[in-house]
C-alpha cells in the first residue's frame, strides 16, 4: 500500500470516529506524562477515572516530587504495576530538580527519567511538543501488520518502526499518532487481533494465582494500615509468612516500603 493511500484511509476514519480522552485535549507535559504511565498495560476506560483522580490531588510535577510514596501508592491503587506509580514519582522529583519543573524536549533527556523507555519518550515529543517522532505501540502495530504484513508471521519491529517512519505526515504527528492509536482499536473491535504476528509478541501472564497477585494484596493491606505485624498480614492475607517476608523484603530494595 502507498503512502498516501495509507495516510488517507487512516484521516478518514479519525475524522468520523476518533476517540476524546481528558489528555487528549491539553498539552500540558505533567498531565499527558500521567497518562501515558497509566495507560501502559491497563485499558482506557479504567485509566480515566484514576486519571482525574491522580491530576486532582498531584495538580503538577512539584505537588507530586514533594509526596510520599504512601500518598502515590494509594492513589495508583486499581491500576496494577505498582512499581509505575514509583516511577512516575521520581521521574517528578528529576524533572522538579534537574529540568526547572517543565518536561523536557530532547528523546535524550525524556529517556533519562524513570520508567521513560523509547515508546513513551516518542509520544511525549509527539503528544506534548507536536514533533516528529517514531515510535510504536500495540494498536499502531496492529494498524501496520494489518496493512503491510497481512500475510506474514515473526514480522520485526524495526521493520514496522521503518513503515512507521516512511508513512509520517509531514505536519499534524500529534493527530496522525491519536489516529493511528484509534484505527487499531476499530481493528480489534471488528475482531482483527493480529498482533501475535509479530516477533516480540508475548501473551500476557495470567495474574489470578501469580505471585504479583500475592504482592499486590500485600501492599494493599500495608496501604490500608503501614503498621500491620508480619502475623497480621499472615492472617488476612493468607499467605505463608516466609512470602510474605519475601515481598517485604523485595518492596524494601525496591522502595515501597521503609
Amino acid at each position: 500500500m502507498e503512502a498516501k493511500s495509507f495516510q488517507k484511509k487512516i484521516w478518514e476514519h479519525y475524522k468520523k470516529n476518533a476517540r476524546h480522552f481528558p489528555w487528549r485535549s491539553t498539552r500540558n507535559g505533567y498531565r499527558i506524562l500521567v497518562s501515558e504511565i497509566m495507560l501502559q498495560q491497563t485499558q482506557t476506560d479504567r485509566v480515566i477515572p484514576k486519571y482525574t483522580s491522580f491530576i486532582k490531588k498531584f495538580p503538577d510535577f512539584k505537588s507530586l516530587a514533594k509526596a510520599e510514596n504512601f500518598e502515590v501508592l494509594k492513589e495508583w491503587q486499581g491500576l496494577g504495576y505498582n512499581r509505575r506509580g514509583l516511577n512516575l514519582k521520581r521521574a517528578a522529583e528529576m524533572v522538579a530538580s534537574h529540568f526547572g519543573g517543565t518536561l523536557p524536549r530532547s528523546l535524550h533527556d525524556l529517556e533519562s527519567l524513570p520508567g521513560i523507555g523509547p515508546y513513551t519518550a516518542g509520544a511525549l515529543t509527539a503528544f506534548v511538543y507536536d514533533k516528529p517522532a517514531v515510535f510504536i505501540e500495540t494498536n499502531i502495530r496492529t494498524v501496520y501488520l494489518h496493512f503491510f504484513f497481512p500475510n506474514k508471521k515473526k514480522v520485526p519491529d524495526d521493520k514496522l518502526l521503518d513503515l512507521i517512519a516512511e508513512t509520517l505526515p509531514s505536519k499534524n504527528f500529534r493527530e496522525w499518532y491519536y489516529a493511528l492509536m484509534d484505527y487499531g482499536v476499530f481493528l480489534k473491535k471488528s475482531g482483527i487481533r493480529i498482533n501475535s504476528k509479530s516477533a516480540h509478541y508475548n501473551k500476557q501472564s495470567t495474574f489470578k494465582g501469580s505471585h504479583r497477585e500475592k504482592r499486590s494484596m500485600i501492599l494493599k493491606l500495608l496501604l490500608k494500615d503501614p503498621k500491620l505485624s508480619l502475623r497480621k498480614l499472615e492472617t488476612a492475607s493468607g499467605l505463608p509468612k516466609e512470602t510474605i517476608s519475601a515481598i517485604l523484603d523485595a518492596y524494601k530494595k525496591e522502595g515501597f516500603i521503609k
